[in-house]
């Protein structure tokens, strides 16, 4: 081979090498967390779902973006007047990845083996009013109720309902098949997953031809990783101190969204003086909630003022009604008797928002008398003490389940609130169906809890994220432990 041919080769492989760089047909995502196995109906671990939920594995409903429930397998449905049957119809021609039909007896066969005696779905709960699962023919699936639930769509929503294959069901921990727009392509242990696109998928396709998510557990390290463009995204960034320095780099948009993470000064509502509203209405008006984002969360936080997500449809901003008011929050513990403040304790959990939130929630409430001693725990000690034991006085902790406002209808939960007229609103939602109804239910339900305050509302986590300038489509809010690729591509 002369010179020439040796120097042309030689630059066609580079131009060749260099297209397959740039041809962004595919993603490298970072995540902290690896999954422990990849069934995500029999672990509760966020990371499963934050792989798998809608890009691999698909349920009847599906959360979107937004928080909305729209259409998945099932593209529409029917229920009775009564609330107690749900009629499925399913998409046709939907297929597994490993090329077998998705139909009504798979429905069956997910639903029965998530809420059977036996199972092990972290979420068993979701089913627990099913009384039976039916199959009409094979495009139709009949549930049945055991007592109206009006969060059934909701429910079935979750990564714990998705539609799983009895005949891949074996090796569904380390080989997930399902019907998603990607097809599991391999796990490297301890370092990443790959995806690649489903060439056959039902609906959509999706835009790119594959996905990789990498392990990168230190802070400092996916802080690296990011800046070197060695990954094109970093779901739920773990250090938020660096989002400056990324929102300041035009190679990089930061993506802030919300989570279910209701973040929450929890009030022991038995105790007393906290059995008075006007201790708990002090409590409220002596937090400066944007001064608890700033310090503790690098000004990352949506404030609320009810145990609601703000990027839920149903959301009523309700911070005003508790707004800061040092001065008032005397007035009202002088009315309660108690002028010369009062000593309680706050227990704080490991994570940073609870440990650096409560340093300054602490010194908020010695402002106007009340002398909070705190008293860091591990989890097992929070769980024991404070969870099980009630034995607290207040307690800083992040609520992450879905649209779990129902807990306030349960009055030895934890922070004891009990409004008869609470629970029987929760008893009626539960009960209905009609989406214009529940939407005004779920409204009363946040006025009802804000205006008893039940605890001090301090800010919803927000979901973080560092992606390349030019990759759209991502997810900003995170109303389930998602990162959905379904619908993701790279700028023209």
């Amino acid at each position: 081979m002369t010179f020439r041919s040796i120097v042309f080769a030689a630059s066609s492989t580079l131009a060749l090498m260099a297209g397959t760089a740039f041809a962004k047909d595919s993603v490298t995502i970072g995540m902290q967390l690896e999954p422990p196995h990849l069934d995500p109906t029999s672990a509760a671990a966020g990371a499963i779902d934050q792989v798998l939920y809608s890009n691999v594995f698909e349920g009847l409903t599906r959360f979107m973006g937004d928080g909305s429930v729209v259409p998945g397998l099932a593209k529409s449905w029917e229920i009775s007047a009564d609330g107690l049957s749900y009629t499925f119809h399913l998409n046709q021609g939907v297929t597994f990845h490993d090329g077998t039909t998705m139909d009504a007896e798979d429905v069956k066969f997910s639903l029965d083996r998530a809420r059977a005696e036996d199972s092990t779905n972290a979420q068993k709960a979701l089913f627990a009013d099913i009384a039976s699962v039916d199959v009409v023919d094979p495009a139709t699936v009949k549930v049945t109720l055991s007592k109206a639930n009006g969060n059934m769509l909701f429910n079935l929503a979750w990564g714990d309902a998705v539609i799983v294959a009895p005949e891949s069901i074996d090796d569904i921990k380390t080989a997930p098949v399902g019907t998603g727009a990607f097809k599991f392509s391999g796990w490297v242990q301890g370092d990443s997953i790959s995806l690649e696109k489903n060439a056959d998928y039902w609906g959509t396709p999706a835009v790119l031809d594959g996905a990789t998510f990498k392990f990168i557990s230190d802070p400092t390290a996916a802080f690296a990783a990011v800046m070197a463009e060695d990954l094109d995204a970093f779901s739920a960034f773990p250090a938020p101190e660096n989002l400056p320095q990324f929102d300041a780099d035009p190679r990089f948009q930061v993506l802030v969204g919300s989570t279910e993470g209701e973040t929450i000064l929890s009030t022991n509502n038995l105790k007393a003086p906290f059995d008075d509203i006007r201790v708990r209405q002090a409590l409220a008006h002596a937090i400066d909630r944007q001064a608890i984002i700033d310090g503790a969360m690098f000004g990352y936080g949506t404030p609320i003022g009810s145990h609601f997500a703000p990027h839920h449809p149903a959301y009523v901003d309700l911070t005003g009604q508790s707004a800061y008011d040092p001065e008032r929050a005397k007035a009202l513990l002088a009315e309660a008797g108690l002028a010369d403040g009062f000593k309680t304790t706050l227990h704080l959990p490991p994570p940073s928002y609870a440990r650096r939130g409560g340093e300054i929630v602490a010194a908020q409430l010695a402002q106007v008398g009340i002398e909070a001693e705190i008293i860091n725990v591990e989890w097992a000690q929070w769980l024991e003490t404070v969870f099980r034991g009630k034995d607290f006085g207040l307690t800083i902790v992040s609520h992450t389940e879905p649209m779990d406002i129902g807990i306030y209808a349960r009055p030895d939960y934890y922070f004891q609130y009990d409004n008869p007229e609470f629970q029987e609103l929760m008893t009626s939602l539960n009960a209905t169906t009609d989406p214009d109804q529940r939407m005004a239910m779920l409204k009363q339900a946040q006025e009802t809890i804000a205006n008893d305050y039940v605890n001090g509302y301090l800010f919803q986590m927000a979901s973080l994220s560092v992606a390349k300038a030019d990759l759209q489509g991502l997810w900003a809010n995170a109303p389930t432990q998602a990162i959905d690729l379904t619908a993701v591509s790279w700028a023209d």
